[in-house]
């Protein structure tokens, strides 16, 4: 069995301008603030939840 863990890179594709207080931390917590920037993170739960929060703002470049 091997130790490797499974990604997900996301980048922004729209900007956190108008949008509410919940949606730009999260953001923040995704390692995203400025459009075109890419995020490679663990692909757990919480991230998931994160990513559904905030999907219509970024996109899931690749999953590994």
């Amino acid at each position: 069995m091997s130790d490797t863990k499974n990604l997900v890179t996301l980048e922004q594709v729209k900007s956190h301008i108008g949008r509410n207080h919940e949606q730009r931390a999260t953001l923040v917590g995704l390692r995203l603030n400025k459009i075109g920037r890419r995020s490679t993170l663990e692909d757990t739960p919480s991230v998931r939840g994160m990513i559904a929060k905030v999907a219509h703002l970024i996109r899931v470049v690749d999953s590994h």
